[in-house]
């Protein structure tokens, strides 16, 4: 039977063409409301979308033959990845098929604000010759900060690098060898970069750490005159602060392409003449429309056939040999690795894994796919990370990567193990349902079921540690849900891996330190 393929937001005809090729039935059906969308999708296989449809938890609850959703761009706030994935249907997007555009664009607002062209473009069109009100400012030798050194900040950095710019970035997740490639000075912090640069560009994904980056603050602290842009996501910038930087000149020009909500047609920035206001043009040419299309048609047809989809959001595509053995391991993997991130701080510089037991023969990529995703997305929810891109992810964010295979796990039927420069985690699966159990903790066994929250202690062996303990936690209202403690008499040292319930903040963790002595270690661990 020929599977059909519903396509609800405006899609290139080469894309449509591509799909039409592969054997697939497609329907075209625009601007549906989410009712109309409910009724119509429980007959189609795929599903296509940009950032206008919203793809919500009734929507897939509905679409019982539903195997694929794919997003002709980038970003996929619109999909509920998690009910997705919960009903083993397929997210995909085109990550790469507007990078060029974003670039250009980016580029393009920087030349814009820096030379008056949108004013004197305006001026022109009144009748009048004004050169004189106009006068603009060279990008060569200026100073471009980059935040975020992505694929797109990477576009940027050469294109910019180009023009005769010196370069300077700040990129939590960048490795200094990636940054030393595209000829970007790399600063570990905000404050020391702000007052360099004479341009700024964002080049940041849509989190809560992002949004709101840049507020009153930060824009005091930047260099009088500076031109900031964007053409990543709406909100990284505090609008209404911007726009009293703009009055007070503070900051020169703004050139901006996206907005909160969209469509924007009243901000505080549409009064200021040297805000220079696009309607999210970033990836809008006929290129970046085109590419985005015929990818995505050959990811349905892929994802449709059972093959890999290279893009996929949800680690669901993959064979059905390998995920007998390994994709039950997957989110325990994921878990692990955003332990692993709380537990060290840092991206590590080695991540290896080890498969053992029943899930030695598998392929073990997906497994290390799944930890560098919960490695990665713990502050960096954008980072999208496949049995495909793996090995490209670890290498960009200079991680070094490696997996091996036990034929035994010794008590346990099979586990997997991960260790980050040295800290360690294992995990097993227990029961018909396939519980994660953790097995051992930096070099300690242990067996507990990891909850949602949990207190970490490494302290020296001493009595009634516990009972102090308690006695803070049950003070601040926080409850203990289950606990193990393990002990290495040889060092003196114990480890107490507790499930807590309740609202624990700062004050909390600063007493535990403060009435712990000889605490070694305290971590706070949400899962």
């Amino acid at each position: 039977m020929t599977k059909k393929v519903l396509v609800t937001e405006k899609l290139a005809q080469a894309g449509l063409d591509r799909l039409a090729e592969k054997g697939l039935q497609v329907d075209v059906k625009l601007k549906m409301s989410t009712d109309e969308l409910i009724e119509a999708i429980p007959d189609y296989d795929a599903l296509v979308v940009r950032s206008a449809t919203h793809v919500t938890r009734e929507v897939i609850a509905a679409a019982s033959k539903l195997r694929i959703i794919a997003r002709a761009g980038v970003g996929v706030d619109n999909v509920d990845v998690e009910a997705a994935t919960e009903a083993g249907i397929i997210v995909c997007n085109a990550p790469t098929s507007n990078i060029v555009s974003a670039a250009e664009q980016t580029m393009c607002l920087m030349l814009a604000c820096a030379r008056n062209t949108a004013q004197a473009n305006a001026s022109m069109h009144a009748g009048e010759w004004s050169r004189g009100k106009f006068c603009g400012s060279e990008l060569y030798e200026k100073t471009l900060a980059i935040f975020g050194l992505g694929r797109i900040g990477g576009l940027v950095a050469e294109r910019a690098r180009a023009f005769g710019m010196h370069l300077v970035g700040y990129d939590p997740y960048c490795s200094p060898e990636r940054a030393e490639q595209l000829g970007v000075a790399l600063y570990d912090n905000m404050e020391e970069l702000l007052p360099l640069a004479d341009f700024i560009t964002v080049h940041l994904p849509k989190t809560d750490e992002t949004i709101g980056m840049f507020g009153p603050e930060q824009y005091a602290a930047m260099k009088d005159g500076v031109i900031l842009v964007n053409v990543a996501r709406g909100g990284i910038y505090n609008v209404d602060s911007l726009a009293d930087f703009l009055a007070a000149g503070k900051i020169g020009a703004a050139g901006i392409d996206v907005f909160e909500d969209e469509p924007c047609t009243q901000s505080p920035l549409h009064e200021f003449p040297n805000a220079i206001l696009t309607p999210h043009l970033g990836a809008y040419t006929y290129e970046a429309q085109r590419r985005a299309g015929v990818q995505i048609a050959d990811y349905i047809a892929a994802g449709l056939e059972g093959s890999v989809v290279p893009t996929a959001l949800n680690m669901a595509p993959v064979p059905p040999e390998v995920m007998d053995a390994v994709g039950p391991y997957v989110p325990a993997c994921q878990m692990m690795g955003s332990m692993l991130a709380q537990l060290g701080g840092e991206v590590p510089k080695r991540l290896s894994l080890t498969a053992s037991g029943k899930a030695a023969p598998a392929d073990a990529t997906i497994l290390m796919a799944g930890t560098l995703q919960g490695l990665l997305s713990y502050k960096n929810l954008a980072t999208v990370v496949t049995p495909v891109n793996a090995e490209a992810v670890a290498r960009r964010h200079g991680i070094r990567v490696d997996t091996g295979a036990h034929a035994s796990a010794g008590a346990y039927s099979s586990s997997v193990t991960v260790v980050a420069d040295g800290r360690e985690i294992g995990c097993t699966l227990s029961g018909e349902d396939q519980h994660v159990r953790l097995i051992s903790l930096l070099g300690y066994k242990v067996d507990i079921a990891p909850g949602p929250q949990a207190l970490i202690f490494q302290y020296e062996d001493r009595p009634g540690r516990v009972g102090t303990i308690g006695s803070i936690l049950g003070d601040a209202g926080i409850n203990i849900t289950t606990m193990q403690i393990v002990n290495d008499p040889e060092a003196g040292q114990a480890i107490v891996y507790m499930n807590i319930e309740g609202e624990l903040d700062d004050s909390v963790l600063a007493k535990l330190r403060e009435n712990l002595e000889d605490l070694k270690n305290l971590w706070y661990v949400k899962l």
